[in-house]
């Protein structure tokens, strides 16, 4: 089907607005407790709409268009707790298109609002495993298209190159003590980013290896270890959502590539909560749930490194911008009504940060690893 004039021009107002764009810094973060390691954050939280998910988005408008699924007026529906719908809400204005999110019922005010900000609608399900029906009815019944983050993630960007997020980081980490890292860390949400991660690596034959942080209320990492083990266990299900918005899912999504991955690690909420709130106070501004959860999982590496007396360099990213969640993570009303501890956490990720190999199943309750070895 030859594509159109109106297809052809979204295209070019997409590659323009990728061209007024500046790429993401790299944050060096010193922690003393660890003298041979170098640790480094991505901050995504940069990007226009704020968040890692600005990528995702405009590969997913760019590979729906040149697929031929994208027609003027198309009403966009996208299946998202947030970030991804506030990021596809901006591509949408830019199109001219209509959008509608479906997210939990709970996701957060500040979230809901940044959608409607750029002319997003919200629909809101009581359960969030109805997210992906819901997104499939109102698609049909618009005759719009479904974006489908869950399924089309891990395909729709480049991961050979183009300026993707793995090949930014290498370009980054270039004049850096050392250049290749030891290990890059990203939390599981679509499985886009890990997949585009142990993909570039691989490409490159470079020596890095990937982990996973999976948040609780999340079939991730189960369906990694079912798959390490060589049954891998595609049915797994979940009835309650993750309270680390933006990842874990309550069902196996199809772009989550568990062979992209070395290792996952389970990471109970409270501490990715603690480590959210300690990045805060050292980068000197508010950081997302998410980042703290990948965090947990540097310091994880780290205590392991340096028992093992390694040095090298461990790279996460900075997810997105804490300021979405004022009134939840950084609200002590909410940590109370949820009934999350915080002093314990909080001491835990200081004890960690000074150095002391305290990240084990023996210390925290429900934290897990898979596939580590060190």
């Amino acid at each position: 089907m030859p594509r159109s004039d109106w297809t052809r021009e979204a295209i070019r107002k997409i590659e323009a607005d990728f061209n007024r764009s500046a790429d993401t810094h790299l944050i060096p973060l010193d922690l003393p407790g660890y003298p041979a390691i170098r640790f480094y954050f991505k901050d995504e939280s940069s990007h226009p709409t704020g968040s890692l998910k600005h990528r995702l988005a405009r590969s997913l408008f760019l590979y729906a268009l040149c697929n031929g699924w994208l027609r003027e007026q198309s009403t966009i529906v996208e299946a998202s707790s947030g970030s991804t719908a506030i990021s596809e809400a901006y591509f949408a204005r830019l199109l001219g298109l209509p959008f509608v999110a479906v997210i939990p019922a709970g996701t957060s005010r500040m979230k809901i609002e940044a959608i409607e900000f750029y002319g997003g609608r919200c629909h809101l399900v009581a359960k969030p495993a109805d997210i992906y029906t819901e997104s499939h009815r109102l698609a049909a019944e618009t005759g719009g298209h479904f974006m489908d983050q869950f399924t089309y993630a891990e395909r729709a960007t480049d991961w050979r190159a183009n300026n993707n997020i793995a090949e930014s980081i290498f370009k980054q980490m270039d004049d850096e003590e050392y250049p290749v890292p030891a290990w890059l860390v990203s939390s599981g949400g679509t499985g886009g980013t890990i997949a585009t991660l142990g993909r570039y690596v691989a490409y490159r034959r470079h020596t890095t290896r990937i982990l996973c942080t999976d948040p609780e209320n999340s079939v991730f990492f189960d369906y990694f270890k079912s798959t390490l083990a060589g049954t891998p266990d595609s049915s797994l299900t979940l009835d309650v959502g993750s309270k680390i918005e933006g990842i874990g899912r309550p069902r196996v999504e199809r772009s989550f590539v568990p062979t992209c991955i070395d290792a996952m690690l389970k990471v109970p909420d409270a501490l990715s909560f603690a480590a959210m709130r300690y990045l805060a106070g050292r980068f000197g501004r508010r950081v997302g749930g998410s980042t703290g959860t990948n965090f947990v999982g540097v310091l994880y590496l780290a205590e392991r490194m340096k028992q093992a007396s390694e040095h090298g360099s461990i790279v996460s990213l900075l997810c997105d911008s804490g300021e979405r969640y004022s009134n939840t993570y950084y609200d002590d009303a909410w940590y109370q009504a949820q009934g999350i501890p915080v002093a314990q956490p909080d001491a835990l990720i200081t004890r960690a940060v000074a150095g002391e190999a305290v990240l084990t199943q023996q210390n925290i309750a429900g934290l897990e690893a898979a596939g580590v070895g060190i």
